[in-house]
């Protein structure tokens, strides 16, 4: 009974004071209650603490040093080459079985089938144990640290085959934009923003509400037959930093861009610009606004013939739409101003967009626009011959003029 007790403090002894000792003095202390304990003391102190009779033993021998060498030990917790190998050392192969996983194509079989899986640290453990390298997932993970490798998402860097004359005519753009602005003419930058679900569905983003109490929304972005989506359509003003944006209900036709920059002097362009001779119009290479739309210079000339004045426009090369200054200047803080809100109606939508502002005095407004517009509409040579439209010198199917024809 008398030695049931003393291994029971034993053990209560070593659990209030393991959380404060490295592994030296573990052992140490270990080997001080069985030399106490006299005869047996190494069984009955292995049985209390679960220490191996070998580790209390190599403590009693550390006993045993004399002391001069026992403080010039004093740092060390293992004698030189103490301890378990690390894997990459009892595995020499295992880390170029590992960079064959990871790089199939360069360093592997192109026909693995992890080639075409999710490259985890735990199915790459599985993989290289069926290989005959057995391991953990987070040796896996530390191997990977240690060798450079950490988790990269796709990164968007290639733009494709840039055109030859994609330089030049940025060039040209900005010549043409920079001598409106000094005098004070007029310049602005359409686009098509990215269409929009109207309903209670999630909206990427966050805004402040009470602790646990997220806006519910639905589980499923399935378009409401009856709210259908939107389309905002915009016009920049880049003299005035202005915006109007057309929120259209239908198709992004030629029909509906003309019509969005036809609201936009009707509603804010012709009192900035009462005596303007002409516009410029800078727009992407595709799109409803495309280079190569036959109706979208059809609708150009007739606006041309109702405003009266020429009509300028210059699209940008292909893929290159992000250089558009009406992506970063208007549509950028329009996403910021909405996120995390649900478009649950037109009308939300339309609000969220007309109160969008900067720092810097961003002034937008915006519409509805419930028009119907026809899709696929055919127009003939006569008809396109029947414009009056002055192609530029320098790549006239991206630079070209329209005048009224009255």
């Amino acid at each position: 009974m008398q030695d049931a007790q003393i291994a029971e403090r034993i053990r209560r002894t070593y659990e209030l004071l393991r959380p404060e000792m490295d592994e030296r003095m573990r052992r140490q202390w270990a080997a001080a209650e069985a030399r106490g304990f006299g005869y047996g003391g190494i069984t009955m102190v292995s049985c209390a603490t679960r220490m191996s009779r070998t580790t209390i033993a190599a403590g009693l021998a550390e006993l045993d040093l004399p002391p001069c060498r026992r403080l010039r030990e004093a740092t060390r917790i293992r004698r030189p080459g103490g301890g378990r190998l690390s894997l990459t050392e009892s595995d020499p192969e295992l880390f170029a079985a590992l960079e064959s996983l990871i790089e199939p194509t360069t360093r592997g079989d192109p026909e693995s089938t992890l080639r075409w899986t999710c490259k985890s640290t735990r199915r790459l453990a599985d993989e290289l144990t069926q290989m005959g390298h057995p391991v953990g997932r987070m040796t896996v993970a530390s191997l990977l640290h240690e060798a450079g490798y950490s988790l990269q998402a796709n990164c968007k860097t290639r733009e494709g085959n840039s055109h030859p004359d994609r330089d030049a005519q940025f060039c040209h753009i900005d010549r043409l934009v920079r001598g409106r602005l000094r005098k004070g003419q007029p310049s602005v930058s359409v686009d098509t923003k990215k269409k929009e679900l109207v309903g209670d569905f999630k909206n990427n983003g966050r805004e402040w509400h009470a602790k646990g109490q997220p806006p519910e929304v639905r589980v499923h972005d399935f378009q409401d037959k009856t709210l259908g989506k939107v389309i905002p359509y915009g016009v920049y003003d880049i003299l005035n930093d202005q915006g109007w944006v057309s929120v259209g209900t239908d198709h992004d036709t030629a029909q509906f861009a003309t019509h969005s920059i036809r609201s936009w002097w009707a509603k804010m362009g012709c009192r900035r610009f009462h005596r303007a001779k002409d516009l410029l119009i800078t727009a992407d290479g595709g799109g409803s606004n495309s280079s190569r739309c036959r109706l979208w210079k059809v609708c150009l000339q007739q606006l041309a013939d109702e405003l009266g004045i020429g009509l300028m426009i210059c699209h940008f090369p292909p893929g290159t739409s992000k250089w558009n200054k009406i992506e970063h200047r208007l549509f950028s803080f329009i996403t910021q101003n909405w996120r995390g809100h649900p478009l649950d109606s037109r009308e939300t939508v339309v609000n969220l967009i007309a109160h969008t502002t900067t720092r810097t005095g961003l002034l937008v407004k915006a519409a509805l626009d419930t028009n119907q517009y026809e899709t696929a509409i055919k127009v003939t040579d006569a008809e396109l011959a029947e414009l009056k439209i002055t192609r530029h010198r320098f790549h006239g199917d991206w630079n070209y003029t329209i005048k009224p024809r009255s």
